[in-house]
């Protein structure tokens, strides 16, 4: 259309007009077409070259300064980027030489969207992380609590787990929130049916907040639903999903006596889909618009992707994309959504059997630098789940591949959840190599 008007407008011109443009335009003789077109050619070379060394000196100005001699790397910048160690060809040497370093600096965050950590207790190493770190994290969850059955009555189970003084200390040294797991093991035919339970239960979680001075919970429910097989009817997913916003909105209702300022919050835990397309009990979009306002964020697990009967990536970043894209969508309302989304990942790998049949499992830290350390083996990346992995035979000759998160794969999937607005939920703090979590999460 923009041609044919453009055409339109031209031979409409008066016959005079074109032939005074006819004696006025004359060709070029051909050395003056060559030299304007040198001209042209070294403007555009000279134009790229500056817009070069304008990029460099603003990008040098954020990230270094000079010396007479040399130029020094500045020290705001994240400390594993300073050591040049966030790289695709990275060795298990860096790996064992650099696994127990970590930066000074310890309270600065430079990753601004929430983090939040899961503790348990079977890692006690989590425990003094969180302390010595509890400024770069904004949200720690210790894996303490379940709601069950007894009888006719709920039970909460758990607070001997509790640590009053890791409390304290945690509250000394930063501002992060105490939100315990609460796994909900409770029949939900009874719990989601019967109002009196329903009530029974949230009247057992807020009141374990307010005598614990928790600042809320995080509850894992929808897991257990979709193993009782709860979900595929239209009416019980109704009631699930009533239940955790009258349970939000009670802790909406109390304000924390420690400050008076906020209330109780509550996070979710949601689990990715596993195929392309949404199954009947997969928690969707809908569910998370459904629950966004009685719900401060969600939990979601974009983890154990693989399994020993499909080895593979423990969590591969297309996956990971493709999953809040199908939870959040795109355009403006996405950034809204996503910005209460903690975008799970695993600071643990898997050690899967390749050969002679299927078998193999989770490992941590030590057991991975163990590795490391016996077969010296050479790092390989996965381009398209942007993870590392090696691969090894044991005594019997049986053939391993190893998955393990690197900074390299650590460094893509913070850049993933920041592209979305969205935060991070660790799991868990205490089986991580401590230069691969805290000195680079960057929080």
């Amino acid at each position: 259309m923009a041609a044919k008007k453009r055409s339109s407008r031209i031979s409409s011109s008066s016959s005079s007009s074109a032939s005074h443009r006819s004696e006025a335009f004359k060709p070029s003789s051909p050395d003056s077409v060559k030299s304007q077109t040198n001209r042209h050619r070294w403007l555009i070379i000279t134009f790229f070259i500056v817009s070069f060394i304008i990029s460099l000196l603003i990008y040098c100005q954020r990230y270094y300064y000079y010396t007479a001699t040399t130029v020094v790397v500045d020290v705001e910048k994240p400390y594993v980027y300073q050591r040049g160690l966030v790289k695709i060809d990275s060795t298990y040497h860096e790996v064992i030489d650099e696994n127990s370093n970590v930066s000074e600096n310890i309270s600065r965050r430079h990753f601004g969207n929430p983090v939040l950590a899961y503790i348990t207790p079977w890692n006690s190493k989590g425990y003094d992380l969180a302390k010595k770190f509890s400024s770069k994290i904004t949200h720690l969850s210790p894996v303490w609590y379940e709601l069950k059955n007894e009888g006719s009555k709920l039970v909460l189970h758990g607070r001997h787990n509790a640590d009053r003084g890791w409390i304290s200390d945690i509250r000394m040294k930063g501002n992060a929130l105490i939100l315990p797991r609460v796994v909900l093991e409770a029949i939900p035919l009874d719990l989601l049916k019967k109002k009196k339970l329903r009530e029974e239960a949230i009247n057992l979680i807020i009141m374990e907040c307010k005598e614990m001075e928790y600042d809320g919970i995080v509850l894992e429910s929808w897991s257990r639903w979709v193993a009782y097989g709860i979900l595929h009817n239209s009416d019980m997913r109704n009631l699930a999903l009533q239940f955790i916003k009258q349970l939000g909105e009670a802790m909406h209702s109390v304000h924390l006596e420690r400050n008076g300022k906020t209330n109780l919050q509550l996070v979710y835990v949601i689990g990715p889909p596993r195929t392309d397309t949404l199954q009947e009990h997969d928690f969707g979009p809908k569910d998370l618009q459904a629950l966004y306002d009685a719900v401060d964020g969600f939990s979601l697990m974009t983890y154990d992707h693989s399994s020993p009967y499909n080895p593979g990536p423990n969590a591969p970043l297309n996956w990971i994309r493709s999953t809040l894209h199908l939870l959040v969508g795109a355009g403006s309302k996405s950034r809204r959504l996503g910005e209460k989304i903690f975008v799970g990942i695993n600071f643990y790998g898997n050690d899967f059997v390749m050969s002679g049949g299927l078998g193999g499992g989770p490992i941590i830290a030590h057991e991975y630098l163990s590795l490391l350390e016996q077969h010296k083996p050479v790092f390989q990346w996965e381009e398209n789940s942007a993870e590392h992995f090696f691969l090894y035979s044991d005594n019997q000759y049986v053939q391993h591949a190893v998955f393990y998160p690197t900074l390299m794969s650590l460094a893509m999937r913070l850049e993933e959840a920041r592209s979305w607005g969205a935060g991070i939920s660790i799991w868990e703090i205490g089986q991580d190599l401590f230069i691969a979590g805290y000195s680079f999460v960057r929080a």
